[in-house]
């Protein structure tokens, strides 16, 4: 199927992204030593005293009045920051010492180097609007019932951006790679009639499938049960329009239609499986009783038992292929054979359109392990021309999905929006020689040439939430203080300095500093008999001065993460533009970064040949 002759927004020249990743790349060179450090070693490897020039308040200061802080970032415009001078930014810190010594520098370049302001992203109304057209959106179910705030402002919005692409590239298949419980690939099918594999690594997983599941039985209850009160409401409105022999039959009529239908669930042949996408039904049904007219109940051109079948269709629709079960004549006890024969044909003539109807917006879910070099057809046997995407998924799926795209060219179109940064692999953090690997970071050949490595930490910065710090959400920096005293006293009184064994949450469980050390103490299978109370509150006497810095520090990573984040993304979709069977690729802002901080997108559709 060829495209619309509709053209995609202008999209940003392969030149001006690499000269923008070069750019931000020098900035976040500069910042390394600051996102490398690890805040738990804050005091035990003297960071502060090390990295940072300027007192603690000053800095809190600088960052409130020049920074992002200042107030909640804008939204970008699409249109580029006025140019400045890299130099200027980079003498934010001292070229000797590699200390922060101009904090209203670092801020300025920290807000001038975020994707807000370089101007490298494409709005997303320009791309739905080019995508669409003058088509009206789908309307109808809404998955607030099924997920959370945050859940549901991501699935409704990606959703619709899928969906567009997808008719523009006319596609039907869509893979959605990293799936979790199915929230977008449920969505997807059920809103947009999409045919969606979710594939997954997590066989758990599937316990949200479960539960949703339960949820689906118990719209499909309510409804038998407003269909039956619907039922005789409209045999009583259509009784003295009727003869009474004919009312009668009807009467019989449907309730063997009703009574075949609960026979379905109750005897256990309408199965709801794991591949039964949420859907809101009270829209669903509501939709159905307030289009019914007057005319429709009295007319006598539409028997009841037509209107009933219509009803459950509207249900069965939404079931997989082989979710309705034949069953036998046998099961009908029918008083005459023309009656018998009627229900039959209603009954059968039911299972064909809703298998019909199922073909295209079915839902699967798929339990394998993605790699760059995952062959689809390998999973799904009826792959076809379709499009992958991905929400929030996770360290090298992401550069994966992007790496899949390029090389299969069934995959029309890619959709990726990545997170947990931390998970990511790179090639050149640790110096051993892994040639037959697939690294995540650095994808673009720039990038690789120089060698780039952030380091976990830095890639753990880029998960900060800075919009959110913005809005007045504050950091944990009593629980990070907690962490850093004790490191301390793990390295001073039990001699450690590495250990495999992690603290985890308990902050959240501890009453106060001492509570906190003990309980951490016997996660890390460390004595405690050995520390009295007093010695632990002698050290937190010792820092808790020193609290300002803690914060002070950590408010310049969150202020950097934005930058580091860039980096990232700027690396992939400059690997896109790399690639030769690419007609446009670009990075969208999608979400509220309040609601979902991993809010932005990497979307590239291929070069399709004229029909």
């Amino acid at each position: 199927m060829s495209r619309p002759s509709r053209a995609l927004p202008a999209q940003l020249p392969p030149a001006a992204a690499a000269r923008a990743l070069r750019r931000v790349a020098r900035f976040v060179g500069r910042a390394l030593p600051l996102c490398r450090a690890h805040t738990v070693e804050f005091f035990t490897r003297g960071l502060w005293q090390r990295l940072v020039a300027p007192p603690p308040d000053a800095v809190l200061e600088a960052l409130r009045a020049a920074g992002p802080l200042a107030r909640p970032l804008a939204a970008g415009s699409g249109t580029a920051a006025a140019p400045c001078d890299d130099d200027i930014f980079s003498s934010a810190f001292c070229e000797n010492s590699e200390k922060l010594i101009n904090v209203h520098l670092f801020a300025l370049a920290a807000k001038y180097y975020s994707l807000s302001n370089l101007g490298v992203c494409t709005p997303l109304e320009d791309v739905l609007e080019a995508l669409k057209g003058d088509s009206e959106g789908a309307t109808g179910i809404k998955p607030d019932e099924f997920m959370n705030n945050k859940k549901s402002h991501e699935v409704q919005v990606m959703s619709e951006l899928v969906d567009s692409i997808a008719n523009y590239c006319g596609i039907k298949q869509v893979i959605d790679i990293g799936s979790g419980k199915g929230y977008l690939s449920s969505f997807l099918s059920m809103q947009y009639n999409l045919k969606v594999y979710g594939i997954d690594s997590s066989s758990s997983n599937t316990n949200g499938a479960h539960e949703r599941n339960r949820k689906l039985k118990k719209h499909w209850r309510a409804y038998q049960s407003r269909g039956k009160e619907s039922l005789k409401s409209q045999s009583l409105e259509v009784a003295n329009d009727r003869p009474v022999e004919h009312e009668l039959n009807c009467k019989k009529i449907n309730e063997e239609l009703l009574n075949n239908a609960n026979s379905l669930q109750n005897q256990g042949q309408v199965i709801i499986q794991d591949v039964v996408p949420s859907c809101g039904f009270t829209e669903m049904t509501a939709l159905k009783t307030n289009t019914e007219t007057e005319a429709d109940l009295v007319s006598g051109t539409q028997s009841h038992e037509t209107k009933l079948s219509e009803e459950v269709l509207a249900v069965l629709n939404v079931l997989p292929v082989d979710a309705v079960e034949d069953f036998s004549s046998s099961n009908c006890n029918c008083g005459e054979l023309c009656e018998e024969e009627k229900v039959q044909r209603k009954m059968t003539s039911l299972k064909t359109k809703a298998r019909k109807s199922s073909e295209s917006n079915l839902y699967l879910p798929l339990t394998s392990c993605i790699t760059a070099e995952t062959e689809l057809s390998d999973i799904i046997t009826d792959l076809e021309d379709c499009m992958m995407v991905g929400l929030h998924t996770c360290g090298d799926l992401a550069a994966n999905t992007l790496r899949i795209f390029t090389a299969k060219p069934e995959i029309k179109a890619v959709c990726s929006v990545g997170c947990c940064y931390h998970l990511l692999s790179e090639q050149f953090e640790n110096q051993e020689e892994c040639h037959d690997q697939v690294w995540g970071f650095p994808m673009c050949q720039y990038l690789k040439d120089k060698g780039w490595c952030c380091g976990r930490n830095a890639r753990m910065s880029a998960c900060l939430a800075l919009e959110r710090v913005a809005v007045g959400q504050m950091l944990p920096t009593e629980s990070l203080f907690y962490r850093a005293v004790l490191q301390v006293i793990i390295e001073e009184i039990y001699g450690v300095t590495k250990s495999d064994r992690h603290v985890g949450k308990t902050f959240s469980k501890s009453s106060s500093f001492i509570d906190y050390v003990r309980r951490s103490l016997k996660k890390l299978e460390l004595d405690d008999s050995k520390l009295p109370d007093s010695c632990i509150m002698d050290y937190y006497e010792k820092y808790k001065d020193r609290m300002n810095e803690l914060e002070a520090f950590n408010m310049l990573k969150v202020v950097l993460a934005p930058c580091i984040e860039v980096l990232i993304l700027l690396d992939r979709l400059c690997y896109l533009k790399e690639q030769e069977n690419i007609a446009w690729s670009g990075l969208v802002k999608l979400f509220d970064p309040v609601k979902s901080p991993r809010c932005y997108a990497v979307i590239a559709l291929k070069n399709q040949p004229c029909s």
